[in-house]
């Protein structure tokens, strides 16, 4: 089962993405992506050991961000690839069959592809500029979303898409009224002085999501 509500973790000045994984588990997130960036391999594993201990005792899901190797070595639930990260059906031969693989996607093109190369989901967007990824794909904005959206349906294409990229609470509602699976947040937590609350908000339009379908 995909999370219809997913958090990326983030470095701040003040929290390193293990905090902030701590902090989005205690405020009540049961999906947590690491995705550190511009580190050496050794401490994106040592990130990926504290994560999984944080997340097992959460019982939540944890995802490793570009890393194959460290995913499966530290038992991670899954694997997220960006576009120019290797293909998944490489890393399929690493982590093996039972590993969530999810893929980044900006087109309706990417989607195609990530269905064809068997991701489990495709992360969509972004939705808005975003400073937490650098070489930034166009940005899509909801107009995007709902044009690929209708052209998957159009085209009988299935896999759940999680909306992400500079995301907030009041964006939600009408992304999951556009068809999306779900949505992945992270400065919006992080940053956040009451995360628990942001986090019961979307919940709350995900849960009023289900109830009108």
């Amino acid at each position: 089962m995909i999370a219809k509500l997913q958090y990326i973790s983030q470095q701040t000045e003040a929290l390193t993405h293990v905090a902030a994984i701590h902090k989005a588990l205690d405020a009540g997130c049961d999906w947590v992506q690491l995705r550190v960036k511009n580190s050496p391999e050794t401490v994106v594993a040592r990130h990926a050991e504290e994560a999984k201990k944080l997340c097992s005792a959460y019982r939540a899901k944890l995802i490793i961000n570009d890393y194959p190797h460290i995913a499966k070595a530290v038992e991670a639930d899954g694997l997220h690839l960006g576009l120019q990260d290797m293909p998944i059906r490489e890393a399929r031969s690493i982590v093996g069959e039972k590993m969530i693989i999810g893929g980044t996607a900006n087109t309706l093109e990417h989607i195609k592809l990530r269905v064809a190369e068997g991701a489990g989901y495709v992360g969509l967007g972004p939705f808005r500029f975003t400073t937490t990824k650098e070489k930034l794909s166009p940005v899509l904005g909801l107009k995007g979303y709902v044009n690929i959206l209708s052209k998957l349906a159009e085209e009988g294409v299935t896999i759940p898409i999680i909306a992400i990229g500079g995301l907030v609470a009041d964006d939600v509602a009408a992304l999951l009224h556009a068809g999306v699976h779900g949505i992945a947040m992270s400065g919006a937590i992080t940053h956040a002085a009451d995360p628990a609350d942001v986090i019961r908000s979307v919940q709350q339009f995900i849960a009023s999501s289900t109830l009108a379908v």
